[in-house]
């Protein structure tokens, strides 16, 4: 059974997507913790990090690490967190968001986000990512 995120790469349900690649995808989340708050997901369905093997967790963290870099420079945040939860939904996935303090980083601070604000906060990230050299990564906006 396809999980909502396998619908979501595989377009069967809109996207916001910021990076693409054999082994993930990387999109926005429609409850942002803060703006540019984006969910980096791998292709197969693994239902939690520590069932993931090296190769595909190494390889999930390094974009995350790339996708941190693009939402401070994106959102001028000084930091950028990374979260792995997992337990609303069966597949794994790292929360990567611009972040200004330890406050912030809650699950109780997500809240649904306008159409309008996904596609800037995508936008913004598509680009910084493009300026720091991903671009051969990084979707055109849909």
């Amino acid at each position: 059974m396809s999980t909502i995120f396998s619908k979501i790469i595989a377009g069967e349900i809109p996207g916001r997507f910021v990076w693409k690649d054999d082994v993930c995808a990387v999109f926005a989340t429609i409850e942002p913790i803060t703006p540019g708050h984006m969910l980096v997901v791998p292709r197969e369905e693994i239902a939690k990090f520590t069932d993931a093997d090296d190769a595909t967790l190494s390889h999930l963290s390094v974009v995350a690490k790339h996708i941190g870099q693009a939402v401070e420079r994106a959102f001028d945040a000084p930091r950028s967190a990374l979260i792995i939860a997992g337990f609303e939904i069966d597949h794994l996935h790292l929360h990567v968001l611009p972040a200004w303090g330890d406050d912030q980083l809650s699950f109780a601070n997500a809240s649904p986000a306008s159409p309008q604000e996904l596609d800037a906060a995508a936008e913004a990230v598509r680009v910084a990512l493009r300026d720091l050299g991903f671009g051969a990564f990084v979707p055109d906006a849909s």
